[in-house]
């Protein structure tokens, strides 16, 4: 079975390599998004918000998982290459490794041209801080940092959670991401509601931000040749990050580039400060958009090898048992 998880994860990177996210297609993810807007105007307001917070999360799990499990098993049913087909589909729309290689290139191709007015707007779209006073370097360090961190949370995680259980556990996975990015803010509207979403995200990245984060520094050679100093940056700086996760392939990336990542955001007017991560060795300019493009692509097939690897050997020691 483990093999089988491994041959569909393997042509769901290829599916995703040459079509991607086309915007005007049908996407699970639009569709648990409308089920969680739904939810939340239906429920987040009065008492007990805490409660029907959970009941969300539950009632999007159930709706994701039960009828993804129930055409993964009616496909094999029919036929193993059938059952593999539907079953690497269904990953990659849990995967976003070409749109965020994409993304950062948008925000990349403007800056080069001098365009500032466009990169701030096609950067915009990608984070959440404001963008209309960014300068080049902020706005480079906006689009490294969005790449660092979806490096584990847009392709490796929801691929390790495929690894262990298919398809199914791969689409709950986006959807606990996802309800996390639409309800797990800590402010006045969403601390209670958005609780279990928060902290269910933070448990099912625990251990795929970690391994993706050693795998970065393991796949990529250092642009200051000094891999060792990019360990110890990584250690150093990976708990500084608020959320207990983000802050590993940040720090990774941060590492390996040389530069330093963090500092003052502004969201909605509202100044954020962050710690910052990795040390100054050299000042964020454009290049270091295509340099993180490259290390998210060289850590992501060094993820997949890993788990080729894994999945051989506890496939062999079930069978030696």
């Amino acid at each position: 079975m483990m093999i089988g998880h491994l041959l569909a994860i393997t042509l769901a990177f290829l599916i995703d390599r040459i079509i991607g996210d086309p915007p005007t297609w049908p996407h699970p993810v639009k569709w648990m998004g409308s089920l969680i807007s739904a939810l939340d105007k239906k429920w987040n307001h009065g008492s007990n918000r805490k409660w029907k917070g959970i009941m969300m999360v539950l009632i999007v799990l159930i709706v994701v998982f039960i009828p993804t499990l129930l055409i993964c098993k009616i496909a094999y049913t029919i036929h193993f290459i059938v059952g593999l087909f539907v079953e690497s589909i269904l990953i990659a729309t849990t995967i976003s490794h070409k749109s965020l290689k994409e993304a950062a290139m948008e925000v990349y191709t403007p800056l080069e041209k001098g365009d500032i007015q466009s990169a701030r707007l096609k950067l915009s779209y990608i984070v959440g801080r404001d963008t209309e006073q960014l300068n080049e370097s902020e706005m480079v360090r906006g689009t490294v940092e969005t790449v660092a961190e979806n490096t584990s949370d847009g392709v490796t995680a929801p691929v390790f959670w495929a690894w262990i259980g298919g398809a199914p556990l791969a689409l709950v996975y986006r959807a606990i991401n996802t309800c996390d990015s639409m309800v797990g803010y800590k402010n006045d509207r969403y601390l209670e509601f958005g609780w279990a979403s928060a902290r269910l995200d933070d448990v099912f990245n625990l251990i795929p931000s970690r391994m993706t984060a050693f795998m970065m520094v393991l796949a990529n050679r250092p642009f200051h040749n000094d891999r060792k100093k990019a360990w110890e940056i990584l250690f150093r700086d990976a708990k500084k990050h608020p959320s207990p996760n983000s802050g590993w392939c940040e720090a990774g990336a941060a590492a390996l580039l040389g530069v330093q990542l963090g500092g003052t955001n502004t969201y909605k007017g509202i100044v954020s400060k962050r710690a910052l991560m990795g040390d100054p060795v050299y000042p964020l300019k454009q290049n270091h958009i295509l340099n993180v493009n490259i290390i998210l692509s060289r850590t992501v097939l060094f993820f997949l090898l890993f788990l080729w690897l894994g999945g051989v050997l506890i496939d062999m020691a079930s069978t030696w048992i």
